[in-house]
């Protein structure tokens, strides 16, 4: 489910004292929450995510400005892909609602390429093929903290355990760049 923080649940959830103390933490400011997507993996709804970082941001409007882009708009949101210098101001929280084992196909990261930039696919892949993978089991109830840089995918799950995790981004300010506002997604 995209778009969570619209829902008041998730929205008390990402303004938690708890979870703010930890985005504050990594961001060394105020944290603003500004996205939640919810991830719900079951026997039912079971997929592969390939190798990739999170570039993508979703803005109030849309200016034209260097190293922003390409453009979009999902359900009526615009985003952007986004220049190293503003995703190094953002962090997820990952809130386990269930167990992440190595069955149920938990997230796996690339070790330090978060330090690295926006990457091509091609040097994603290249990455992938000599970068010691890690697994990142988390149990329920359990935080994952992630930068939106760090390569990472998921495998599909082979279990019949459900994995949700309600992945909440927060940025060090709105104003991610010169004119250049971050909607609440």
């Amino acid at each position: 489910m995209r778009h969570a923080l619209r829902h008041p649940a998730v929205l008390a959830v990402a303004c938690d004292p708890r979870l703010r103390a930890i985005a504050q933490e990594v961001l060394r400011c105020d944290p603003v929450p500004f996205r939640a997507t919810l991830f719900d993996k079951s026997p039912v709804s079971n997929w592969l995510v390939v190798w990739h970082q999170d570039t993508a941001l979703p803005l109030r409007e849309r200016h034209d400005i260097p190293e922003w882009g390409p453009w979009s708009v999902k359900d009526g949101v615009i985003y952007a892909h986004a220049p190293a210098s503003a995703l190094s101001r953002v962090v997820a929280l990952r809130v386990h609602l269930d167990d992440s084992t190595p069955e149920n196909g938990p997230l796996r990261v690339l070790s330090g390429t978060h330090t690295i930039g926006v990457l091509s696919d091609d040097a994603i892949h290249e990455l992938s093929t000599r970068t010691t993978v890690i697994e990142c089991p988390v149990s329920r109830g359990g935080v994952l903290v992630m930068r939106p840089l760090i390569v990472h995918a998921s495998s599909k799950s082979r279990s019949k355990m459900q994995r949700r995790v309600l992945h909440i981004e927060y940025a060090a300010s709105a104003r991610i760049a010169d004119g250049l506002e971050l909607a609440t997604a």
